[in-house]
């Protein structure tokens, strides 16, 4: 492998180590997790405090730097449906109390699909904390909007699918079933597939030519999912008004 490719490679996985729940690493901790020599990770952590990805606190400490503030508003700059659709997702939110949330389908060449929640809101939320609130890559095969953006991409189920609960989707034969399922009633629910006590709803955002963009979902305690057709007929209307905002007029 080129040296250029194993360097970009070697900071991504650093850089994908800062999340919510580990704001800051120190070098030692680094080298120990990535289980690479302190001198290497030591040149890596340099690289990127040299260009603002990272900044240098306290003894040694290390966070995200605010050069990645701007690449992030660029990158939802270069989305026309981005601010639509979490405008959409703050007044899903705030009008049934639950964790609203926008998920997108990443497929990197050679790769299985990745499902990213780039968004979430929890404003007014009123019911316990649900699995995966902080989670930025979530399992395709055991929640909603997973399994609505495998299925609207015809994309067959992950070779290696962990079983969660008991109730978590493993078999090949079960997930065609229900991706065609999917593709007609146009939305999806996960219950108790993840974790047991969270389910969760999903339908397409759908662009101009009815191109699917980003799943918009709910997350939500299993005892709630008895106001599912309520919660459904919310979702819908939600993402029928991003859809007419992006030039999308429904199946013809």
């Amino acid at each position: 492998m080129p040296r250029t490719h194993t360097t970009v490679e070697a900071a991504v996985r650093v850089l994908e180590l800062f999340d919510a729940d580990r704001t800051e690493w120190t070098l030692t901790e680094l080298a120990r997790h990535l289980g690479q020599p302190t001198s290497t990770v030591h040149e890596q952590l340099l690289t990127l405090a040299g260009s603002g990805l990272l900044v240098r606190v306290g003894r040694g400490r290390y966070r995200l730097g605010w050069r990645l503030l701007k690449l992030s508003s660029a990158l939802y700059g270069s989305l026309p449906w981005y601010a639509p659709a979490h405008d959409a997702m703050e007044r899903l939110a705030r009008g049934t109390h639950l964790l609203a949330f926008l998920c997108v389908l990443h497929s990197p060449p050679g790769q299985q699909g990745q499902v990213l929640c780039v968004a979430r809101s929890v404003q007014g939320r009123d019911g316990p904390p649900v699995a995966g609130e902080l989670d930025f890559e979530l399992p395709p095969h055991a929640t909603a909007s997973g399994k609505l953006l495998l299925a609207l991409a015809g994309q067959p189920l992950p070779h290696s699918t962990k079983a969660f609960t008991p109730h978590t989707l493993t078999a090949p034969a079960a997930w065609d079933a229900e991706a065609q399922a999917i593709r007609t009633q146009g939305h999806a629910l996960s219950q108790d597939e993840w974790a047991l006590g969270t389910s969760g709803l999903a339908v397409p955002l759908r662009g101009e030519g009815g191109m699917v963009l980003a799943a918009l979902g709910l997350s939500l305690p299993t005892a709630r999912m008895s106001a599912r057709e309520s919660l459904l007929r919310a979702l819908h209307m939600a993402a029928s008004e991003v859809g007419w905002t992006l030039g999308y007029r429904g199946e013809k």
